[in-house]
């Protein structure tokens, strides 16, 4: 029986063919779907497919080669840049994380709000044999060429904006300078490389929270780019009950006990000193060995204490058992209402096999997430 193939990557054309030329090289046999290779015209969608049992060698090989790196450097936006980016789908859960982004653009003074819409064009060149018997009109046509999706994402950015306007008009919003981006591609690569261009100080991003289902979730454009954007990045769930961080009364942050707790306080508290009303509850994200975890937390909140004397911060040790259940209990306990935590960069076999914990609570709470790189 011929060994089925799965899907490794999503790229566009040109990525699709660099990575199937270095695993051909390594003797895997790879197939490339949704692209015409006479002329190749469509720029995102490209499907790299291997045999399964192939997936570890080929995992291995693209950690290793590091073919998809960006250059070094710009790994950080700076806060004085006080742009902030948020992303949409026009969907009802972009709207909450775009009023909770304008809301906080206000407050800490940020320069420029920038919306920014990817769409995806499914585009089929007439010159398929097959297309050009299924299109009987030059309208049909039209409806499915790249003109017509970027018109469409037009009127959908202008009806987004003309809402946006009428609801600052009314004082429903503060009044931020705003502009918006259109881009075509794959929403998760597009967002991520823009940002790094842009700079914004923070991504804003929705999420539709604990309620969505297993393919939402493995799908998600919020959860890859937690993964791979080096700037701060805020999801809002659509059932947060407020729009303005300016109303939270909680804030929790999520320690390992390293050195990057330390680094991921320090820019945490550059955002949100306009929050010094906020109290800061910390909390460990290992639920084992609670005695140590004790000692390790009081001695963080003594140094943090020292560090940051305008703050008020807390103290609360997890529950041993399930992680995820203990944060949970903690969040309805202390009536948290945000949490932050810090990720970095790991090797893409980890992101496949081993979800980040900032991954694992983006999917399992209705509580907004504030993901800081360091």
């Amino acid at each position: 029986m011929e060994e089925a193939l799965i899907t490794l990557a999503i790229h566009t054309f040109e990525k699709a063919q660099i990575l199937k030329t270095i695993l051909e090289s390594e003797g895997i046999e790879v197939c490339i779907h949704n692209v015409n290779q006479i002329q190749p015209v469509i720029s995102a969608g490209v499907r790299i497919r291997i045999k399964e049992s192939d997936l570890p060698h080929a995992l291995r090989i693209m950690e290793d080669t590091k073919w998809l790196n960006d250059h070094a450097g710009n790994r950080f936006a700076e806060v004085a840049a006080r742009q902030v980016l948020i992303p949409t789908d026009f969907s009802d859960y972009s709207v909450k994380a775009c009023e909770t982004g304008i809301h906080y653009a206000h407050r800490t003074g940020a320069e420029e709000v920038m919306f920014l819409h990817v769409y995806f064009n499914a585009y089929i060149p007439p010159s398929f044999p097959f297309v050009s018997e299924l299109l009987t009109d030059r309208e049909e046509e039209k409806k499915t060429s790249l003109h017509s999706a970027h018109l469409q994402a037009i009127e959908q950015m202008e009806r987004w904006c003309a809402s946006i306007e009428r609801k600052m008009a009314s004082g429903e919003l503060p009044r931020v300078k705003y502009d918006y981006m259109l881009l075509e591609g794959l929403p998760e690569e597009e967002i991520r490389l823009y940002a790094r261009e842009y700079c914004p100080s923070l991504i804003v991003m929705g999420t539709r929270g604990n309620r969505q289902k297993d393919l939402d979730i493995t799908g998600s454009v919020t959860g890859e780019i937690i993964e791979l954007t080096d700037i701060p990045l805020l999801a809002v769930p659509a059932q947060v009950p407020f729009n303005n961080l300016y109303d939270m009364k909680r804030l929790a942050f999520a320690l390992s006990f390293n050195q990057r707790d330390l680094i991921a306080f320090d820019r945490f508290a550059a955002f949100f000193k306009a929050y010094s009303h906020v109290e800061i509850q910390l909390f460990n994200i290992s639920t084992s060995k609670n005695e140590w975890n004790e000692i390790r937390l009081g001695g963080f909140h003594a140094y943090l204490k020292k560090q940051y004397p305008d703050l008020t911060f807390n103290h609360t040790v997890l529950d041993e058992g399930d992680l995820l259940e203990a944060i949970d209990s903690f969040v309805r306990e202390k009536q948290i209402d945000m949490i932050a935590c810090s990720t970095y960069r790991r090797s893409m076999i980890m992101r496949v096999f081993y979800p980040s914990i900032a991954h694992r609570m983006l999917f399992h709470s209705n509580t907004p997430l504030l993901v800081i790189p360091v």
